[in-house]
């Protein structure tokens, strides 16, 4: 990692034309606190003593990384992926893999999945939109402004926050009711928590229905030809280049061997495209 305008990296170098938002030894405890998580979190599933552990498969994949085996560094975070292993880290690991193997979509859609486990984390932001920013004329849509304040918690993080609303809102009540003579000064704080439970609560609701309901992608050839209609032989209607990124409003089988994806992108056009040509979040 040198110089101003690198990539910023969390456990493996970083990528050339993205800057450095660590020093060396922030840099460096930050990496050690990741792994410390990562191991005792690995530590908890039994491995078959002939196999790889999924320490070893990280490791190897960041030694790849750093010989300049960009895409076989890939293929190793994918491979603890497949197996279950996941975290923002690899999938931050993973995302700069692929941007420096020169697969600028599946770099996004990497990055995409990370913000998804650390949404706050400004060095998947900063790397995410300094990719998005390579995309040609591949605009993502526009999140509203419910969908950018519910993507600053997870789920997970919605439902403990919803938890402890309810949690206080019936201590609350249960105090009027054990001590009559605080109810009047216990009123306002009651509805205060009663209001505080019931939004919080409609918000984790939103963000399931959201997480099940709103499926997005991303285009991981470098042209991808959208169709007005589900067949090969259907007039075309536009192009998204490597790395943009749709929602998807439709689905249609053509026999087993071919699915198309029916998208809509950040400029609301909709068509239609085949399923090999993109990532599905």
């Amino acid at each position: 990692m040198n110089g101003s305008t690198s990539m910023v990296g969390r456990a493996v170098p970083s990528a050339p034309q993205m800057r450095v938002t660590r020093s060396p030894k922030s840099e460096r405890c930050h990496l050690r606190s990741s792994l410390l998580f990562f191991v005792a979190l690995l530590l908890s599933f039994p491995f078959p003593s002939h196999a790889a552990t999924p320490i070893a498969q990280f490791d190897q994949a960041n030694r790849l990384y750093e010989q300049g085996k960009f895409a076989d560094a890939a293929t190793g975070y994918q491979q603890l992926i497949a197996t279950g292993h996941t975290s923002a880290t690899i999938y931050y690991n993973l995302g700069n893999a692929w941007f420096k193997a020169g697969q600028l979509g599946r770099s996004v859609a990497a990055y995409r999945r990370a913000q998804e486990l650390s949404p706050r984390d400004p060095n998947i932001r900063f790397n995410l939109d300094f990719a998005r920013k390579q995309v040609a004329g591949g605009n993502a849509p526009a999140p509203n402004l419910w969908q950018r304040l519910l993507g600053r918690l997870t789920l997970n993080e919605w439902a403990v926050l919803a938890a402890i609303a309810f949690w206080i809102c019936f201590a609350l009540l249960i105090l009027r009711e054990w001590k009559p003579a605080w109810r009047r000064p216990l009123r306002s704080y009651t509805i205060a928590a009663a209001s505080l439970a019931t939004l919080v609560i409609a918000m984790l609701a939103i963000t399931v229905y959201q997480s099940g309901a709103i499926r997005e992608a991303v285009v991981v050839t470098q042209e991808a030809v959208v169709r007005y209609g589900p067949l090969e032989d259907s007039r075309v209607h536009f192009q998204l280049r490597n790395g943009a990124e749709v929602e998807i409003v439709g689905r249609k089988e053509n026999g087993s061997a071919e699915a198309w994806l029916q998208v809509r992108d950040g400029s609301n056009r909709i068509g239609w495209l085949k399923r090999d040509q993109v990532v599905i979040l």
